[in-house]
């Protein structure tokens, strides 16, 4: 169990790292919003994190 949690961190942690890459600041904020927001199981702030996120692909694409 501890092996399939420190890969989940892992992929978590190179995840954040892409969007940071790619989409600066902005990014990480909307990655941490709708992450706090899915794990405290608030709508809103998911919902504000992932409206950020769809923006900033949007822009990119």
């Amino acid at each position: 169990m501890p092996l399939i949690a420190l890969a989940v961190a892992a992929l978590a942690i190179g995840f954040e790292q892409i969007i940071q890459w790619k989409y600066g600041p902005m990014g990480i904020i909307a990655f941490v919003a709708l992450s706090i927001g899915l794990k405290a199981r608030n709508s809103v702030i998911s919902g504000i994190g992932a409206v950020i996120l769809v923006m900033l692909l949007a822009q990119s694409g």
